[in-house]
């Protein structure tokens, strides 16, 4: 049905999807929404046909319209732990022939040679879901499935200040001398499609390889091999990356120097940052100098582990506003990137992503099983470029997925791609710098909560009658007059008599009780007739007090108290809650 109610037009001719399973069911076939087309021969398994062929058909069910399984990717991460199942499995002395012949022991072996790791967990919970789509699957196998499976998270820990510093630092050298690099060059360009070159010049041969170069993606080359042409080589320094094809493109550990800065911002990882199509400007922003990127829409930060589709894009606003904004990475990644998407329009290539390199040899960064390609430049990064980048600064491995969990446990301080449930538990939690940040918060709250409990406590000593020397106040009587905890040494106490009962000088006897036990009561008439902050700031204490007096005697004698209070015991008591006594 159309959006107006209409229905909807048949196509002409017969229709139908595309097939799934080939080969005589031992074949899979998946063609995802973006058009990408991934095979699996389950015929290469070491189990027996007949389990063969069950697995093709759960596999197909999963990659069929609707079945779960959207994406390329998602199928190949898939088989890259179907197989190795199948290897023990078939290493068994008893091997199973189909599904239905599946025992709690064999599953119960696999799942004990699998490590206690996320790893180790990602190929159990996998494995189980797909094999429970089997209606055959017995119930003690399904029932051991649902055993928990024990793992420990990873120990990767967010960079410490100096060290996310340094890879900040250094990830802006590598891509700073390649933005400086091509600009040169594109002012060079500029000014020799100008005519503001002498021609015939050395400083116009280079700007006619440059013009070459912008427009086919290399420096003019002999025809039978990538050897520049001998009339530009002197001109251009040589044959080389640097004097060629690097005049007005990144390189693949350039653009991971780049994909590290934009981690450094935004706190993504590789897989967006890889897919990050051109962000739109916001019309009149880049007039006024101050251009604001919208990521959304077109900029689509998927979050994959989320079930439908709701939740999976995510928007955000970058505003380049100076050299410290956020915005302003993205400004220079276009920048970078513009005449690798010239020549890509040229070419025709309709890919729209904003990390595009020139490939330095031929099969450069082809072993990701993800890569992109149009002729010579590549698409987005991965883990492995940003390791190739790290390593080329003397860092070691790739920093993408800690920058990631840095930014958005120690300075974002909020989920990224993920729910805030998973954000606490997973990233933050386990983090020791959090937990190291959080010892003097905890330790605050600590006092604070213990202070609190020595406000409310009654702290005044019970005694069966007055001593001798003790002062009679509003409230009770007083040991030491000048010798108050609430007041310097050697002077008399000037604090409020409603702090008599959390003073340890204060004696309290049974002559006390009614006028207090009348004062705990007005004080809780008071509740109701006055704003509950003022309540808080001048009651409240004093009546949890009164209320740890009442139960340290008793209700029997507190309702005696109360019943025996004297016309003195509430003059006294009004006077005192109207601040009569107050100095």
């Amino acid at each position: 049905m159309s959006r107006r109610g209409r229905a909807a037009a048949l196509p002409d001719g017969p229709h139908q999807r595309p097939p799934v399973l080939e080969e005589g069911g031992l074949a899979v076939r998946h063609q995802d929404a973006q058009g990408r087309v991934a095979s699996y021969h389950f015929g290469v398994l070491p189990v027996p046909r007949a389990f063969q062929r069950s697995l093709a058909v759960l596999y197909a069910a999963k990659c069929a319209p609707g079945g779960g399984w959207d994406s390329v990717e998602t199928s190949e991460a898939h088989w890259y732990l179907v197989r190795p199942f199948t290897e023990f499995l078939a290493s068994l002395d008893d091997v199973p022939q189909d599904v239905d012949r599946l025992t709690t022991a064999h599953w119960s072996a696999w799942r004990l040679s699998l490590p206690p790791r996320a790893n180790g967990y990602s190929k159990y919970a996998s494995i189980a879901g797909l094999l429970k789509m089997d209606p055959r699957l017995t119930q003690p196998v399904r029932e051991a499935m649902a055993t928990r499976f024990v793992w420990e998270p990873g120990r990767e820990q967010a960079y410490g200040p100096e060290e996310f510093k340094e890879i900040r630092v250094a990830a802006r050298r590598t891509f700073r001398s390649a933005l400086l690099r091509i600009r040169e060059n594109t002012d060079r360009l500029a000014a020799w499609r100008a005519g503001a070159i002498e021609p015939g010049s050395r400083e116009w041969l280079v700007g006619e390889a440059v013009d070459v170069l912008a427009r086919t993606g290399d420096v003019p080359l002999y025809e039978w091999g990538r050897r520049v042409r001998r009339r530009y080589r002197p001109a251009l320094g040589g044959d080389s990356a640097q004097h060629t094809w690097k005049r007005l493109f990144l390189s693949r550990k350039e653009t991971a120097a780049l994909a590290v800065l934009i981690a450094a911002e935004l706190g993504l990882n590789s897989t967006p940052i890889s897919e990050m199509p051109v962000p739109e400007t916001l019309p009149g922003t880049a007039e006024a100098g101050m251009p604001v990127y919208r990521l959304r829409l077109r900029l689509r930060l998927e979050k994959r582990r989320r079930a439908g589709h709701r939740g999976r894009f995510e928007s955000r606003n970058l505003t380049d506003s100076g050299a410290d904004s956020s915005g302003r990475i993205i400004s220079e990644a276009l920048e970078a990137t513009s005449h690798a998407r010239a020549v890509l329009a040229l070419l025709g290539a309709d890919i729209d992503r904003l990390l595009v390199w020139h490939q330095t040899t031929e099969h450069e960064g082809q072993a990701y099983r993800r890569a992109v390609r149009v002729g010579q430049f590549g698409f987005g990064v991965d883990e492995r470029a940003g390791a190739d980048w790290a390593r080329s600064v003397g860092l070691s491995g790739s920093p993408l997925k800690r920058i990631r969990k840095t930014v958005n446990v120690l300075h974002r301080r909020e989920p990224g791609q993920n729910t805030q449930d998973t954000h606490d538990s997973v990233y933050v939690l386990p983090e020791p710098q959090v937990q190291q940040a959080a010892v003097p918060v905890i330790a605050d709250g600590a006092l604070d909560a213990v202070a609190a409990a020595h406000r409310t406590v009654f702290a005044a000593r019970l005694t069966e009658k007055s001593g001798a020397g003790e002062r009679e106040t509003a409230t009770a009587g007083c040991a030491d007059y000048e010798h108050s905890p609430f007041g310097p040494p050697g002077q008399r106490c000037a604090a409020s008599f409603l702090l008599c009962t959390a003073c340890p000088n204060a004696r309290v006897t049974p002559a006390h009780h009614p006028r207090l036990a009348h004062l705990h009561q007005a004080l809780g008439t008071l509740r109701g007739v006055v704003e509950p902050a003022v309540w808080d700031t001048d009651w409240a204490d004093a009546h949890a007090r009164l209320t740890d007096l009442r139960d340290r005697v008793g209700k029997p004698m507190w309702d005696a108290a109360l019943a025996s209070v004297s016309g003195t015991d509430r003059d006294v008591i009004d006077q005192l809650l109207q601040g009569d006594y107050d100095l």
